[in-house]
């Protein structure tokens, strides 16, 4: 009874503040970036409830269980990428005044760049986003809850569908801000409660094996070699919270400049946080349950087997809020392309109430998608779901490249940036299918085995090279088609170097992710 009021008190808190930021967003700069009126703590916040999602809770927990700590690379990574956000990126974007990361290719490159990223996302939002996050939701709830997974996922996306259609961004900012506060808290008190059990930082060392506690490995381990652990999640990191209209259109919310920057340096802070919250856990169930853990099921053990009455309503209700954060703000960005970047094209003449009216129906539209989706994805296996979220990691590489070389370099053209996006995705693609192929449907396919064997992250590596190398080489055959598109989204010294404030948090962060890097070496 004390969880089930929990759970409830849970869903009226983040209707009342939904709510509450439906009655503002009567412009597009209001409703698809909350007015520009955000402060760095909403910002990051909401940055990091957007990327904690439920699959991170089965995931990162499944596979702390599995390889111990290794997983954590991606996480202290994003700090870097964080870091990178708020210096080279943010400035930018809010300079040339986008309300999206394709609309800013446009204003560098060309239409064709636009149109090539906007299809991309609203596909990789649709088919790989919102399908993970509610097939890792569905195994959390019908884990711990024993809730029917469609009517649960229905329900779930839905409930969430219903203050971003009518808040747009306001609302899912603050109802992040609400949802990141609990999910870290829900956290903290069950890693705390199962290293308790577990006797401790020395218990876990006796119980495990050595190398779950080394986050570097060796050049040939198939997971996560120490090159692709490296560079790779940078490459990889740089695209999803640099170029990913996901996540960067929290900062364009933010009231200014500096307000966006040292938002992204809160959520670098917090990116320190799942290594310990989320991680973790998954090596205390595998020293606490070592025959009944299996991967997937860390988390789930965990919350079922630990958590007193009351505290498991909270731990349920910061699962829930992981999931309907990360949906929220798919919901929302989708919306913003589809607006934004093709109904606005269609229609330049369009109001401003024609494009807040659009992005509503927009959002109710991918709802709707995605509760017809819902029966497919009850249907697939984990097995599938891992590749589904490889694809992002295969059109990341040529998306990185593309940007930063345009952001830094004054002759990169049109032309080579569309050649680039093309071509990278194109072997993207091709690498995605032959994985299907070979890991799914156990084709061999001969001399290409070696090629999908070989890891994703390594591989990601030589593909940003590859594409750097190729958006020269055009940039160079091309040179007189450049045009001086880079005028507008020059900046000033006070933007690009920041205040000494800004110089110092960032430094001592740097200094101290890169620590925690040395010290689980």
């Amino acid at each position: 009874m004390l969880d089930s009021g929990i759970i409830v008190l849970y869903f009226v808190l983040v209707f009342a503040i939904g709510f509450y930021h439906s009655r503002k967003g009567k412009t597009s700069s209001e409703y698809f970036l909350a007015g520009h009126s955000v402060g760095w703590f909403a910002v990051g916040t909401s940055l990091f409830a957007t990327n904690i999602s439920s699959e991170h809770f089965i995931g990162l927990a499944g596979s702390g269980a599995s390889t111990g700590l290794a997983v954590g690379c991606y996480e202290w990574s994003a700090s870097f990428c964080l870091l990178l956000l708020g210096w080279l990126f943010v400035p930018h974007y809010l300079k040339s005044g986008v309300f999206t990361m394709p609309e800013f290719l446009e204003k560098r490159f060309s239409p064709g760049c636009r149109w090539y990223l906007t299809g991309i996302s609203i596909v990789a939002y649709i088919f790989t986003k919102i399908s993970v996050s509610l097939f890792a939701g569905g195994i959390l709830i019908r884990e711990i809850v024993g809730w029917d997974y469609m009517t649960s996922a229905i329900l779930l996306v839905v409930a969430t569908g219903i203050y971003t259609v009518m808040g747009g961004l306001a609302a899912v900012i603050y109802t992040d801000v609400f949802q990141a506060v609990l999910l870290v808290a829900g956290a903290i008190v069950i890693t705390v409660i199962g290293l308790d059990q577990a006797g401790g930082f020395e218990g876990l060392r006796t119980a495990l094996p050595p190398d779950f506690f080394h986050m570097i490995k060796p050049a040939s381990d198939g997971a996560y070699p120490w090159p692709g652990t490296i560079f790779g999640t940078l490459i990889l990191g740089t695209w999803y919270w640099c170029t990913d209209q996901v996540i960067v259109q929290k900062t364009l919310a933010a009231t200014n400049i500096s307000e966006a920057r040292k938002g992204a340096f809160f959520c670098s802070a917090l990116k320190i946080l799942p290594v310990f919250i989320l991680i973790l856990p998954g090596l205390i169930a595998k020293a606490i349950y070592p025959a009944e853990v299996t991967g997937d099921n860390a988390y789930p053990l965990l919350v079922m087997r630990l958590m007193p009455p009351g505290l498991k309503g909270l731990m349920i209700a910061a699962l829930l809020a992981a999931l309907m954060s990360s949906l929220s703000s798919v919901f929302n960005s989708c919306s913003t392309l589809i607006t934004m970047d093709v109904y606005k094209k269609w229609k330049p003449l369009a109001s401003e109430k024609q494009l807040v009216n659009f992005g509503r129906w927009s959002t109710v539209g991918i709802v709707a998608v995605s509760i017809f989706w819902i029966p497919f994805i009850k249907n697939l296996n984990n097995e599938v779901y891992q590749y589904l979220q490889s694809v992002q990691a295969y059109i990341g590489a040529p998306i990185t490249a593309t940007f930063v070389t345009g952001i830094l370099w004054r002759g990169a053209t049109a032309r080579a940036a569309l050649v680039t996006l093309i071509t990278g995705g194109c072997i993207g693609a091709a690498r995605f299918i032959m994985d299907v192929l070979h890991n799914a449907m156990k084709m061999d396919l001969g001399p290409m085995n070696a090629v999908v064997e070989f890891s994703f992250l390594n591989f990601s590596v030589i593909v940003f090279f590859f594409c750097i190398l190729l958006m020269v080489g055009v940039s160079k055959v091309t040179a007189a088609e450049a045009t001086e598109r880079i005028e507008g989204l020059t900046l000033s010294w006070t933007h690009a170097l920041g205040t000494r404030m800004e110089v110092v948090l960032s430094s001592v962060l740097a200094i101290c992710v890169a620590g925690l890097w040395i010290h689980f070496a």
